[in-house]
């Protein structure tokens, strides 16, 4: 073989490397990719989340002053033990378990109820859903003014309708109960028809043909709602009562503009701990103290997060052991 030959049979090396490297790159690429997509979540997470979980966690071990922020005394475990030592605090934890029970538990039902008529062929459903909807649209001032004059203790519309069934008028600002169940209300009112959406779209996705044999068995509606719906929403019913948990032990606007006041009332009657948090931090200046009960609001989440899947795995498990 001469050495033309030879030169004529030596494959082509013009690009070899470039090619190379296009397609290192691309494989680098691949690999990275999906990390580069999820970068910017979890900047802002980091930024807007994580470092002020933190820095909270940290300022509530000092005593800072709103007026003088650069000015910080170490006091270690000073502001909790202060927190667990105050009456109000006691009284805020205890109105925000009440208003959450009397908001959540009313909610919650009012909305399996509204999302089982809905799943049924209606006139108008698309109006009906978009209705019930609008609460959830509207602003938490404009609704707590609105509920706070229907509540007023001598020209509420509340009163007015309970006068003419022979109740004396009830003032719905000043009682515990009354001033709970007036906030209890709001919260009611607005979450009702979004939950009642998601519960909607989870019976949508319940297959037809449990419901067309329990009809075969002879199962009523009410049977077939309460073996066949309900099983089937157990997700999302355990997904809006953490939600909605979550939302009550977090409550600050109603409590804040149903009267006005950053004390939740004359005796503290319906100040929740997110009002008593806002009270310490900006009406006291008290910075370090209001990231301590911010701190025992988290803790507070995270436990009844955990009570209620613990509840929801024990329950499946006895089922799964039928």
């Amino acid at each position: 073989m001469t050495l033309t030959d030879t030169v004529k049979a030596a494959p082509p090396t013009v690009g070899g490397p470039a090619k190379d490297g296009s397609a290192a790159v691309r494989r680098a690429w691949r690999r990275f990719s999906p990390y580069a997509y999820i970068a910017p979540f979890f900047t802002l997470f980091a930024a807007f989340g994580l470092f002020p979980l933190i820095y909270t966690a940290f300022v509530s071990l000092y005593r800072v002053e709103l007026q003088t922020p650069g000015d910080m005394e170490w006091r270690g475990f000073g502001n909790y033990t202060a927190l667990f030592t105050d009456e109000f605090f006691w009284t805020s934890l205890r109105n925000t378990f009440t208003i959450g029970v009397l908001s959540t538990v009313p909610q919650l039902a009012m909305a399996l109820g509204l999302a089982h008529l809905l799943n049924y062929k209606l006139r108008g459903r698309t109006f009906i859903r978009t209705a019930i909807l609008l609460p959830y649209a509207t602003s938490v001032a404009a609704a707590t003014l609105v509920f706070a004059q229907l509540f007023g203790r001598d020209f509420g519309l509340i009163n007015y309708v309970l006068g003419l069934v022979g109740v004396s008028p009830v003032d719905w600002q000043t009682g515990t109960v009354a001033s709970q169940i007036a906030v209890s209300s709001i919260v009611v009112w607005r979450w009702t028809g979004y939950n009642a959406l998601i519960y909607l779209a989870g019976m949508q996705s319940i297959p037809g043909e449990l419901y067309e044999a329990a009809e075969m068995d002879g199962a009523s509606r009410w049977r077939q709602f309460v073996h066949v719906t309900l099983p089937g929403l157990r997700p999302t019913i355990v997904f809006t009562t953490i939600v909605s948990t979550i939302g009550a032990t977090q409550l600050f606007g109603e409590p804040l503009l149903f009267e006005g006041s950053i004390s939740g009332g004359i005796s503290h009657q319906y100040q929740t701990l997110g009002l008593y948090m806002y009270e310490q931090g900006w009406g006291f200046f008290h910075l370090g103290r209001a990231a301590a009960i911010a701190w025992v609001m988290f803790v507070l989440i995270v436990l009844l997060v955990g009570v209620n899947a613990l509840i929801v795995r024990r329950r499946s498990r006895k089922e799964a052991g039928r």
